[in-house]
C-alpha cells in the first residue's frame, strides 16, 4: 500500500441532500430507522440528516413533526450529526430575527445536530454571521461555507477572502458548496490547494454530480489536500446527487489516500436504500444522465426540471430555450449571485416572466426584495437601470437585513399556543407559519377527534 498522505473523511448525505436531490425530500423516517446501526458502524465523519428542505417537507407533505425526527434519529446514531443550515433564513426562504434563530439554533443543539454547515446564497457573511456565534455559544461545530459559482467576479482570491473571513469570525471549518456541480477537476485542484496554504482550519468539499465533474473534481481536491468530503450511498448517489461513497473508496486504494471503508458493510446499505426508493418511485425523476445544460448555463439541475413545469402549465415549453439565454441575462442584472435557494428560485421566475411577458415588466415581491438589498449584497454591482426600473424610488438599505426584523418568537407564540404541545411548536410557526399551523391544528385533531377548521367555521354563526 502506498505510504498514507492524509486521512481523508467522508460524510454521508444520503439522508437530507441524497434524498433531497433524488426523491424530493420524501423519505419517511421510517424508512431511515432500520439502517441506522450500519451507518454508524460504517465509520463516516458526520451524517447529514437534518436542514435544507427537510422541515418544510416534514411539515408540508409528510406530516412528520420534524424535532420528532431529529431526536429518534440522535437516539438511533452516535456518530456526529450535521444539518444545513441556510444562514439567517435558517430552513426557510426568508431571514428570520436573531431571537428566532437563537432559539432555533439552541433547540437543534438539544435534540442531537452536533455540526452546522451554515451558508448564504451571496456569500454575505453578515447574513451567517450570527448563526456562527449562535452555533459557538452552544458548543457545537460551525461550518462556514463558501458557495461556489462561476461568472466574472467569482475567483480564487474571492473565495480565498471569504474563508478567511469566515475563518476569522470564528468557524470550525470550512465547506466549499458546490450545488450546482460546476467546479471541475482542475479548478478544484487549485481552489483546495490556495485554499490549504491560507486557512487552518479543515477543509470539507461539496459537489453534486449533475454535470458528471464531481467525481473528478473530489479525486483532484484529495491530492491537493481537501480533509473531508461529501458523498452518498451508492444507490442514493449520482444524477443530481452526489458521488457514490462506494465508487471513491475504490478509486482511493491502493494510493496514499486510501480509506478504511468495509466496502461489504457498505454493499449491504446499499442493497437496503436500493429496496427503500422504489418506494418513492413517484418522486423520483431525476435526470439519468449528465446535464449539458449545468456547464453551460451554469444552474442547478432542479432548475432545468422547475422550469419544465411552469412552462409546461403555461403551454410554453417551446420556449425554454429562450428563459435559459435570459437567466444569464438575468443573473447577470442581479450581480451574479450563486444559484441556490432562495435566490435559485428568484432568478429562474424572474427569466421565465421576462421571456413570457417582457423583460422585467411583470416581476415577484422577492425580486423587489432583492433589488432593495433586503436579501444582503450581491457578489458584484446590479445594473442599476434595471434596479430603476424594478424598484422605481424606494430606497435601497445598506445594513444587515435581519436587524430592520421585530422579534418573531412573541407573535408565533400568540398563533401557535392554541394548538402547542412544546416550545418547538412555536419555532415551526415562526418558520412557517400557514404550513406549521396546519400542522399543529391536523396533529391536535388526530388526538381530539375535532375538526377546528369546521369548529372554527361554526363559532361564526353564535355571539360572542
Amino acid at each position: 500500500m502506498a505510504k498514507k498522505m492524509h486521512r481523508l473523511e467522508i460524510t454521508d448525505t444520503t439522508l437530507r441532500d441524497g434524498q433531497q436531490s433524488l426523491l424530493a425530500t420524501r423519505m419517511r423516517l421510517e424508512d431511515m430507522l432500520p439502517i441506522c446501526e450500519k451507518l454508524d458502524q460504517a465509520g463516516f465523519h458526520s451524517l447529514e440528516v437534518w436542514g435544507g428542505a427537510t422541515f418544510d417537507s416534514c411539515l408540508r407533505f409528510l406530516k412528520e413533526d420534524p424535532w420528532e425526527r431529529l431526536s429518534a434519529l440522535r437516539k438511533h446514531l452516535k456518530t456526529p450529526l450535521q444539518m444545513l443550515l441556510r444562514g439567517q433564513n435558517l430552513v426557510g426562504y426568508k431571514h428570520h430575527p436573531d431571537d428566532v434563530l437563537n432559539e432555533f439554533i439552541k433547540m437543534s443543539v438539544f435534540h442531537g445536530i452536533d455540526i452546522f454547515r451554515v451558508f448564504d446564497a451571496l456569500n454575505d457573511v453578515r447574513n451567517v454571521q450570527k448563526a456562527v456565534e449562535a452555533v459557538k455559544k452552544e458548543g457545537a461545530h460551525a461550518q462556514g461555507t463558501v458557495v461556489y459559482t462561476i461568472s466574472p467576479f467569482h475567483n480564487n482570491e474571492y473565495y480565498v477572502k471569504v474563508a478567511k473571513t469566515l475563518e476569522n469570525m470564528g468557524a470550525d471549518s470550512i465547506c466549499i458548496k458546490d450545488m450546482a456541480g460546476l467546479l471541475a477537476p482542475q479548478p478544484a485542484y487549485d481552489l483546495i490547494r490556495i485554499l490549504k496554504s491560507k486557512i487552518k482550519i479543515p477543509l470539507q468539499l461539496h459537489c453534486h454530480c449533475s454535470s458528471g465533474l464531481a467525481p473528478m473534481a473530489y479525486l483532484r481536491a484529495i491530492e491537493a489536500g481537501v480533509d473531508v468530503i461529501d458523498c452518498a450511498i451508492s444507490t442514493m448517489a449520482m444524477q443530481s446527487s452526489l458521488p457514490s461513497t462506494e465508487t471513491i473508496a475504490v478509486a482511493l486504494k491502493d494510493t496514499p489516500y486510501e480509506t478504511a471503508f468495509d466496502l461489504e458493510l457498505l454493499y449491504e446499505i446499499s442493497e437496503y436504500f436500493k429496496e427503500v426508493r422504489k418506494k418513492y418511485s413517484e418522486f423520483d425523476v431525476s435526470p439519468k444522465s449528465s446535464d449539458t445544460n449545468v456547464m453551460v448555463y451554469q444552474i442547478p439541475g432542479g432548475m432545468i426540471s422547475n422550469f419544465i413545469t411552469q412552462l409546461s402549465g403555461l403551454d410554453a415549453l417551446h420556449r425554454l430555450p429562450e428563459v435559459l439565454v435570459e437567466l444569464l441575462l438575468v443573473r447577470k442584472d442581479f450581480g451574479y449571485p450563486p444559484l441556490v435557494t432562495p435566490t435559485s428560485q428568484i432568478i429562474g421566475a424572474q427569466a421565465v416572466s421576462n421571456v413570457l411577458f417582457g423583460r422585467y415588466l411583470l416581476v415577484t415581491s422577492e425580486v423587489k426584495r432583492y433589488m432593495l438589498g433586503y436579501y444582503g449584497q450581491p457578489p458584484a454591482p446590479v445594473n442599476e437601470d434595471v434596479r430603476k426600473q424594478i424598484i422605481g424610488q424606494e430606497k435601497t438599505i445598506s445594513c444587515r437585513p435581519a436587524d430592520l426584523l421585530e422579534p418573531g418568537l412573541p407573535a408565533a407564540r400568540s398563533e401557535a399556543i392554541p394548538y402547542m404541545e412544546k416550545e418547538e411548536d412555536v419555532l415551526s410557526v415562526a418558520l412557517f407559519p400557514e404550513t406549521a399551523m396546519e400542522f399543529l391544528q391536523e396533529r391536535l385533531s388526530r388526538k381530539t377527534k375535532i375538526d377546528f377548521e369546521l369548529a372554527d367555521v361554526n363559532m361564526n354563526y353564535y355571539p360572542a
